[in-house]
């Protein structure tokens, strides 16, 4: 066993952290919301043929662009699905038909490439400070670690076999916890027969062709409301969760790839692409590799996961909804405890800036949702009111 983890770290691409990472954040992604993008596909109106292009495309799409952009930049950067957006399309949707609704798609996209273009959006987030920063990326992260003791009350033996396991393992391998105990909780799992891979088909997804027609009312009544739910709670905290583990990579490029992106790939179902934050923390953090440099191979293979998924659509999602929920809930608790420690700590560490961080920690982890923007938003929000409020009280 000494000598595979020797080679796995001479063969830095190959590491189990950066695997282990990558996996399990497209495991968190999908088994988290696959079923809302089957809700959202079905309020469309879209056929069982037209369902798996929305996979293929979505898949195709974050895989692309979570590696090329992770590559060029050497920046561990995760793209992702909306899944507020994709909740809103669930009940926006009813009595659009697909045609208008790919139309739309492609409206929000051509809004997030512009604000790529142009660059005012990372304008604005120059001015996020990084306290608030941490605070908004330990907010949105709390539920999960909190997760990891609720599904324990139901599942004790698998869930705190992974917590044993978990606190063991980082003592004697700390650079292969997460999928020592990834493996582990696979293992109970199996044996206590929670895996369900009976429904499996292994089939290649196809792509759909849908001409779009742009509808001036769908795109008022949907598209647009459609761009800033993916702005406001997916874009606002995947730059946060960038800049609290100290990666300063541009933002206007990602923002301009990923719009581009979306309105390239729309007809076939891909219907938004931003970044990610909760899944993207995942591959940032310690479990993500010892090395910051170097974690950006754990997007690249979260990149090649989402290939797959995206070249066997459906079959990959039945694959990872197999998982028990127990697992994957703990799974990702343990994966983001250093993260959620980390971001904190950043975030009461001075004094001066401590209650606006707070503020926007406790909204954040509220859940609170107005108008379908999610509490990350609205945290960040008040939480700069009373940073600048404070420092304009200081000066």
């Amino acid at each position: 066993m000494g000598s595979i983890m020797g080679r796995s770290k001479r063969c830095g691409f190959f590491s189990l952290s950066h695997i282990s990472a990558g996996f399990v954040a497209v495991l968190v992604g999908y088994t988290s919301s696959a079923v809302i993008i089957f809700q959202a596909a079905a309020a469309a109106g879209a056929s069982a043929v037209e369902m798996s292009s929305w996979l293929w495309a979505l898949g195709i799409g974050m895989g692309l662009t979570s590696i090329g952009l992770s590559v060029y930049f050497r920046t561990p950067i995760l793209t992702a699905w909306s899944t507020p957006g994709a909740a809103l399309l669930v009940t926006a949707l009813s009595g659009v038909p697909l045609n208008e609704a790919i139309g739309l798609f492609m409206f929000s996209s051509a809004l997030i490439l512009v604000c790529g273009i142009t660059g005012w959006f990372e304008k604005i987030m120059h001015h996020v400070p990084m306290p608030l920063a941490g605070a908004m990326l330990a907010g949105v992260l709390l539920q999960f670690g909190l997760d990891l003791f609720t599904v324990m009350a139901t599942n004790l033996l698998l869930v705190g076999l992974m917590l044993t396991a978990f606190l063991l393992i980082k003592i004697t391998l700390p650079r292969y916890t997460i999928p020592l105990v990834l493996l582990i909780g696979t293992l109970v799992a199996f044996f206590q027969g929670q895996l369900n891979l009976e429904v499996l088909q292994w089939q290649l997804s196809t792509p759909v062709w849908v001409t779009p027609v742009f509808d001036p009312q769908s795109i008022i009544g949907v598209g647009i409301p459609l761009f800033i739910i993916t702005m406001a709670s997916q874009n606002v905290p995947g730059v946060a969760v960038m800049r609290a583990n100290g990666y300063d990579t541009p933002v206007s490029p990602l923002l301009t790839w990923t719009g581009l992106t979306g309105v390239l790939l729309a007809p076939l179902g891909g219907f938004s692409f931003n970044l990610a934050a909760i899944t993207a923390a995942i591959c940032m953090g310690d479990e993500a590799g010892h090395d910051p440099r170097k974690r950006y191979l754990a997007a690249v293979w979260a990149g090649g996961f989402y290939l797959l998924t995206g070249l066997f659509g459906s079959t990959i999602a039945a694959l990872f909804m197999a998982f028990p929920e127990a697992l994957v809930r703990a799974a990702a608790g343990l994966a983001l405890l250093s993260t959620i420690g980390n971001s904190l700590s950043a975030a009461l560490a001075d004094p001066s800036q401590r209650d606006a961080a707070l503020l926007t920690f406790l909204v954040t982890a509220s859940g609170l949702n107005l108008w379908g923007i999610s509490s990350a938003f609205w945290g960040l929000c008040l939480g700069l009111i009373a940073y600048y409020l404070q420092r304009g009280d200081r000066a």
